[in-house]
This record gives C-alpha cells, structure tokens and sequence, in this order.
C-alpha cells in the first residue's frame, strides 16, 4: 500500500476510488466502507484511496482532546490488511478546517488526491461548518467528472450503530471490552514499550510489565483489571496475560499505568515492544489490606483470566 502524509508528498492519481474520513477505529461501519470502495476501485481500474486526517478534526474544532482509538499508523496498517492500496494522511489545522465545502471537493479531492468516483458513509459532513454533504456531492459531480457512493448505516445486533463514539464511550467509561470488539470487529488494543518499574509485581509472585503507550494520545480503557492477550516483538502468537490499569492504591501511587502480567512467562521484556489485546473486564481496581490481601486477590484474578481466555481467538497479526 502507498502511504502519503501531507501535502508534499500527495502525487495526484485521477483514477482514484476515494473514500474520506479520520477512520479512527476502522471499526466495522469502516469495514464495510473499504470493502464497497474495493470492489469499486477493482471495477474501475483506479487505485482504492482512503483521505484520513491527524489530528482528530474534532480536537481542532472545539480544542478538546479525542483520545484515538488507533493512531495513525495503526489505522494505516489495518486498511492496508483490509485491501486498501493507497492511504492519504493530510494534517488537520485550523486553516483547513476553514475551507469552504466546494472548495474542499475541487481543490483537495480532485485537484490534490485526484478521484474519479468517492465512497463517503452515510452521515458523512466536510468542510467550514460541515456545511457539505452527499446532497452536495450528487450536485457537482456532473460537472466535475466524479461519481459518488452512500454507504448506508451499519449495525451489530443488540448494540446498534457501529461508531468510534460509542466504542470510545464503550472502552473509557463502561470498560465494555466485548461490546467494543463486535463494534470494532477485533479487540481493542494498545501498543507501547515495556518500561523499568519498581519491582513490585516480582516481589510479590506476580511480575509485571509496565507498558508505555506508543502515542499519548491513545485511548486507555477504564481502570481495572482485564483478561487480555499480550503479543511480544518478533513473535506471531499472542500469549494469555491480565492487566492492570490504574494507580495501584495499596501502595499509595497516584500514576496511572497500563501494567501486564503474562501467565506463565519467565524473561525479560524491557525495552521490548507489546501488544496488549483486551478480552474482559474483571473488576475495579481497590486498595488492599496489606501484600498478602493483594497477593490473594491476585490469585484469584489470574484463575478468572484463565476462564475468560479459554474461548478467545487470537488475532492475526497485521
């Protein structure tokens, strides 16, 4: 796949299938984006283009922070696995958020990413004040040459419309691992390296890796403890783990860590790079009574773990 980040690098290809939008997640509403906007590039002989932006729109727009639930390479890496063979990175400032929705069509998509035809979801909005629409698209596209294409809603049974909202609200304030993963069509991870700690986990039976996420930006399901899978660097097999986000009260840090414990792992993991996939929400993190109370409750968790894991496939690597 041809990777292409901000203007500079942008080479014009007429023949382009092009969807746009920031694609965080590449949940399952996305998925079937990609997959119509596949078939269609297949049929007209252009390269599938997906126009995705960083930083999030919104932080831009309204000045809050998005926490992303995949960074950019990650959302590189997952439509390139999805068939995709063309991704355009533009960076989102202020100044582009001010272009008018017409101008935006001709001179970024036609004129900059070059389309013949463009795949857009069924809410999608662009340009000053998303002021553009499929409405818009339909009126120009005569005149400009380009065909356009309306993805309708896509929805997982129970849980309704699959959108990077509701998967965000999902992971940051319910800690709903399952329901994000038949959003998201796979489970969330979190990508980082493993940092030096204090040695605490070893101590007390159960070792743990500290894992510093790659990107601040990325989205840190709520606090507790999970069932999760762990995949190492230069392995293809995920390996059974739990995890631990939180401040670890019983020991007075007010820190918050993504810490992983890998059911029947002996080695050293510093400074390598982890996966760390989550399957379950076990519980709340608390305080406890002293070592030998956390010790147990530990024990407790990992038989859970077990439990959750046993029916959990392991995602193929990308």
């Amino acid at each position: 796949m041809k990777r292409e980040t901000g203007p500079d690098q942008i080479e014009r290809a007429p023949a382009s299938v092009v969807s746009v939008g920031t694609f965080d997640g590449v949940h399952v509403g996305h998925q079937a984006v990609v997959r119509y906007l596949t078939e269609r590039a297949a049929e007209q002989s252009g390269p599938a283009t997906v126009l995705s932006f960083d930083p999030h729109p919104r932080a831009v727009i309204t000045g809050e922070a998005v926490p992303l639930l995949t960074t950019p390479a990650e959302r590189a890496d997952l439509l390139e696995a999805a068939g995709l063979d063309r991704f355009v990175l533009m960076p989102f400032t202020e100044n582009f958020s001010q272009i008018e929705a017409r101008d935006y069509v001709l001179d970024v998509l036609v004129g900059q990413v070059g389309m013949q035809e463009i795949v857009i979801g069924y809410d999608h909005r662009f340009g000053k004040g998303r002021e553009g629409d499929a409405t818009l698209l339909r009126e120009m596209a005569p005149a400009h040459g380009f065909a356009v294409d309306v993805i309708g809603a896509q929805e997982v049974e129970a849980l309704g419309v699959a959108s990077s909202s509701r998967i965000r609200e999902l992971l940051g304030e319910e800690g709903n691992a399952e329901q994000a993963a038949s959003l998201l069509g796979r489970p969330y991870a979190v990508t980082g390296t493993v940092e030096r700690g204090e040695g605490r986990g070893r101590e007390i039976g159960f070792p743990t890796a500290n894992v510093r996420p790659g990107d601040a930006r990325k989205l840190m399901p709520k606090g507790g403890v999970y069932a999760v899978r762990a995949l190492l660097e230069n392995e293809t097999e995920s390996r059974p783990a739990m995890a631990n986000i939180g401040t670890r009260p019983t020991f007075g840090e007010d820190e918050v860590r993504l810490e992983v414990h890998l059911l029947g792992f002996e080695g050293n993991l510093y400074d390598q790079t982890l996966r760390v996939e989550f399957a379950e929400r076990l519980r709340d993190e608390r305080p406890f009574d002293g070592v030998d109370e956390l010790r147990e409750q530990l024990s407790r968790d990992k038989a859970r773990c077990k439990h959750a894991l046993v029916d959990v496939p392991q995602t193929p690597t990308t």
